[in-house]
């Protein structure tokens, strides 16, 4: 998987390939996860794409709110679809290598992607706040305009992240440790088997993580405190119940999501020598992916009610 050249006196090693360990299943388990890998998977695209779909469809989710969860699931088409296809082929393959420049391409759009939905998962927490506390300004303040530059922001975060903590990783050195104790190319375990000083790599991967996810869990968390602020001062409990159910479909995904993730990112490499991280990481890159539909469908009536409009006859 690698080979030597000489370079200023010393032995230096190019890696041509990882093998991603996975994991272990027996002949019989392996077809099942591989069944279970490929329904999760087309289901995730579907109803992802149905849910794309149904907000251009109908003018009554042509709102802001809508217009986030539209991008939110073409982002998460694309979320899954970097990691889970190579994890099936995995399961029923013997040979589980992975090219070093495919393995470079994969972290780049997964560190991507899971960037940019902590962000976007910010503003639309953003988008209730001014829903709920300034329902006047609303058109206002979350004109087309502004929706559009907050979506470019969320994507120019993710892609600036991604390509500086990758600038970082690809300089470092593998020498002949070539498998990597995971289902996908992730930081954690390439900084495991680097037997260069990663340190830098570390500390900028650490700073960058805690930017990415610090300030949009406090934007989160800011928005929900005053939410419940302005929700407590409704004097109906009608009132009080509608307002808040605009909001917990959202909160329900960011929970969900923050939780997986904030568990594995916290601390990468001292987070990674957990065995249960393999396993927190199969809910944010396939569980997770596959519930967030569901729960905007099943606990969202303008969603459900566009639905039956789309697939009913008129």
């Amino acid at each position: 998987s690698s080979f030597f050249y000489r370079m200023g006196g010393r032995n230096e090693t190019k890696v041509m390939y990882f093998i991603l360990l996975g994991f272990p299943t027996t002949g019989e388990l392996q077809l099942l996860l591989f069944s279970a890998l490929l329904l999760a998977y087309l289901l995730t695209v579907l109803e992802n794409f149905l849910i794309i779909l149904i907000i251009r469809n109908n003018h009554s989710l042509q709102k802001p709110m809508y217009f986030f969860l539209g991008n939110l699931s073409f982002l998460e088409i694309w979320y899954v679809s970097v990691i889970e296809p190579k994890m099936m082929t995995d399961v029923l393959s013997h040979d589980k290598r992975i090219s070093f420049q495919g393995c470079m391409a994969q972290l780049h759009f997964f560190v991507t992607f899971v960037c940019t939905e902590y962000v976007l998962l910010a503003v639309m927490a953003y988008d209730r706040f001014v829903a709920v506390c300034r329902p006047l300004r609303y058109p206002l303040i979350m004109n087309h305009k502004f929706c559009a530059q907050l979506i470019a922001g969320c994507w120019m975060c993710g892609l600036t992240t991604s390509s500086i903590k990758l600038s970082f990783i690809a300089r470092l050195s593998f020498c002949e440790v070539d498998k990597i104790n995971h289902y996908f190319c992730d930081i954690s375990p390439l900084l495991n088997i680097s037997c260069s000083d990663s340190s830098l790599a570390e500390l900028v991967d650490f700073t960058l993580a805690l930017l990415v996810i610090m300030v949009p869990l406090c934007t989160v968390v800011a928005s929900y405190i005053c939410i419940m602020f302005t929700v407590w001062k409704i004097p109906s409990s009608e009132g009080r119940q509608k307002a808040f159910s605009t909001c917990s479909s959202h909160l329900t995904v960011v929970i969900l999501f923050y939780s997986t993730t904030l568990f594995t990112y916290a601390h990468p490499k001292l987070m990674y020598t957990y065995r249960a991280n393999k396993l927190v990481s199969v809910l944010y890159t396939v569980v997770v992916p596959l519930l967030n539909p569901l729960i905007y469908c099943l606990r969202n009536k303008e969603v459900r009610s566009a639905m039956r409009k789309t697939f009913t006859c008129r």
